[in-house]
């Protein structure tokens, strides 16, 4: 069978799916669409796997990458290989760090930097637990539950903690994100409008003895719902528009519009920081979930990137959302629900991007960029002869 004639067999085949995540939200969405389910051996067209699976999928050790042969030109998987120069904190800081060194030598005022010499913009979030001492940092080392000094040590990161956080109703939230890459070159991005807010159910205080109760310091939800008055029904969670509408009604819709035009940036210079160091295989998209916390100035700070944002829903309003998440990714991803060829433009019309936006299409910034160019240089050009036509209709012409 040549090439051209197995391209014609699999545009007539029927779309196969392999999931290895039990998520109702993922399997209501392939099943919605006809698609059929098969092993991780068969030949499928959409493989949404796991982190651990994709690890194996691209092993480093192997070097197995997926081809562009007429066999693999119709798969897509749901991760980039090496994803966590994005997810992992220590890395994201090196690529940050990275990035900005570049920026600066562009003379960029996203490196600026304040009188002390520390840059203005990029920096990070919170850890998970907190100390205001390091002397309990190495005690915590040592007489950690999770400390066995025969045992290979594990990486953490140290964080500043974010002291002044905006507070709603006197409790501490943070922001979940979703954004889409089909591309990291060119850089293919895109953010999805229905993210929502997690509030603490506790309310806030910064007094050192709270710093063990973690139901005033950490949103996540899943420490909050163990909580005595932790919310099932609204599940502690606000939704962005909800968010925005109550800045602007408190701070004025300018400086609302600032900040979420920050947030816009910020998630933007994260994703270019890593562009240059991920395997962009044409085969791969991916969701993030990214983790944002606003200080009482009205300033983001970004706390992590997740590679596994939760699917699963802990509300009827937070399955709704992840189920319309799900449906608008297949529908860039996979447009009308077509078997995937990885040699076509992964560009969507405007139809296809649900509740998703555009946050930047490196190819459509380049073309723009060229044709400001363009007219800058022609108004450039053109003023002489402009000023002649001028001068020309202007001079009475006597008889």
């Amino acid at each position: 069978m040549n090439q051209s004639t197995g391209i014609d067999k699999m545009n007539h085949q029927q779309f196969t799916y392999c999931c290895d995540q039990d998520r109702s939200v993922l399997i209501s969405n392939f099943e919605k669409q006809g698609w059929f389910p098969v092993g991780p051996e068969e030949d499928w067209n959409l493989y949404w796997a796991s982190v651990q699976t994709v690890r194996a999928i691209f092993s480093v050790e192997s070097g197995f990458r997926l081809s562009d042969s007429h066999v693999f030109v119709f798969r897509v998987v749901n991760h980039f290989p090496n994803h966590y120069e994005l997810t992992r904190k220590d890395l994201l800081v090196k690529n940050i760090k990275r990035y900005r060194k570049d920026l600066e030598k562009e003379g960029n005022p996203i490196a600026e930097k304040d009188e002390n010499g520390k840059y203005v913009h990029l920096a990070q979030g919170v850890g998970i637990f907190l100390i205001n001492k390091l002397s309990q940092l190495k005690k915590w080392s040592r007489d950690g539950p999770s400390f066995n000094p025969a045992a290979v040590k594990e990486s953490y990161v140290i964080s500043r903690y974010i002291e002044n956080p905006l507070l709603i109703g006197g409790r501490k939230f943070d922001i979940r994100i979703y954004v889409l890459v089909t591309s990291f070159r060119p850089l293919k991005a895109y953010l999805y409008k229905l993210g929502f807010c997690r509030f603490c159910q506790m309310k806030y205080n910064s007094n050192v003895n709270e710093l063990d109760n973690m139901f005033v310091h950490l949103t996540n939800v899943s420490i909050q719902k163990q909580g005595e008055e932790y919310n099932s029904v609204h599940g502690g969670k606000w939704t962005i528009c909800t968010l925005k509408l109550y800045i602007e009604g408190t701070r004025g819709k300018e400086v609302t519009d600032r900040l979420f035009e920050s947030i816009r940036q910020l998630v933007l210079h994260s994703l270019k920081a890593v562009s240059s160091v991920i395997l962009s295989d044409r085969h791969c998209f991916e969701c993030y979930g990214y983790d944002i916390i606003i200080n009482n100035d009205l300033k983001p700070w970004l706390i992590e990137v997740n590679a596994s944002p939760s699917l699963t829903a802990t509300t009827a309003n937070d399955r709704i959302m992840k189920q319309k998440l799900i449906a608008d990714i297949l529908n860039i991803v996979v447009p009308f629900g077509e078997i995937p060829d990885v040699r076509l433009s992964k560009t969507p019309d405007r139809l296809q991007l649900g509740s998703f936006e555009v946050l930047y299409d490196e190819e459509q910034a380049v073309i723009e960029a060229s044709t400001e160019k363009e007219v800058l240089g022609k108004q450039h050009r053109e003023p002489v002869k402009t000023s002649v036509k001028v001068r020309e209709k202007s001079t009475p012409r006597w008889r």
